[in-house]
């Protein structure tokens, strides 16, 4: 058989791979055109969450896991310890719109970076505060942000400054949590469930602490 011959053989075959490809590749979720990510831990993800989706030029931000070894993390595992994973936000931006310094700066003025153990009244490995990066120019970003908290504040920031690895989405319900309008059952007896989260943030200190330590300079603190 010659060359030709063979080849023409085999061209439906190839027509039909080529087709399967690009169906598979439009099934596929693309990226949005010309947004960035910028991925935080700063204590209850629900609060990093709503903060950050306030912000102009912030399309969405999704709670999550992220920073350990455990692969596909539940809540509970990640509470209880060990898995060596944060609870993070993964925060969808449009850079023409807000800059990845203005929100790196902003989440330094939205937590308490000088806390080691945890933030406000939760404690533990899973809420402290961190940021991801992907390469050179992201940690170089990071890294002045944290040189301009410490000096605002005057104080050592323990923020540690990681390498981003997977990031694993929180289950369904964790996600716009401060605005859901489920009704819930807590100690306080029924609530809505972002009247739960109101309470939840007031009782946990959060916004009393980053007033004391940034002042007029905290973007959230009340919000």
């Amino acid at each position: 058989m010659s060359r030709t011959a063979y080849l023409d053989a085999f061209k439906p075959a190839i027509l039909f791979t080529l087709i399967t490809l690009a169906a598979m590749l439009r099934a596929l979720p693309a990226p949005a055109a010309g947004t960035e990510t910028l991925t935080v831990a700063g204590g209850c993800f629900w609060c990093v969450e709503s903060d950050f989706e306030s912000v102009p030029g912030v399309v969405g931000a999704v709670s999550g896991y992220t920073g350990g070894k455990s692969a596909n993390p539940t809540y509970d595992q990640v509470s209880k310890g060990g898995t060596g994973h944060y609870e993070a936000v993964q925060i969808t931006f449009d850079p023409a719109r807000v800059s990845r310094e203005t929100l790196l700066n902003m989440f330094f003025r939205s937590v308490d970076p000088t806390d080691a153990g945890g933030q406000f009244c939760d404690r533990g490995d899973s809420y402290r505060t961190a940021i991801f990066v992907s390469n050179a120019g992201e940690k170089a970003l990071a890294e002045q942000a944290k040189k301009d908290a410490e000096r605002a504040l005057g104080q050592k920031v323990v923020t540690p400054i990681l390498n981003a690895g997977t990031f694993y989405p929180a289950e369904a319900y964790h996600q716009d949590y401060y605005k859901g309008n489920k009704l819930i059952f807590t100690r306080f007896g029924p609530k809505r469930q972002q009247n739960a989260y109101k309470a939840y943030r007031k009782a946990c200190g959060r916004d009393a602490r980053v007033k004391q330590l940034w002042g007029s300079d905290a973007p959230f603190a009340g919000s």
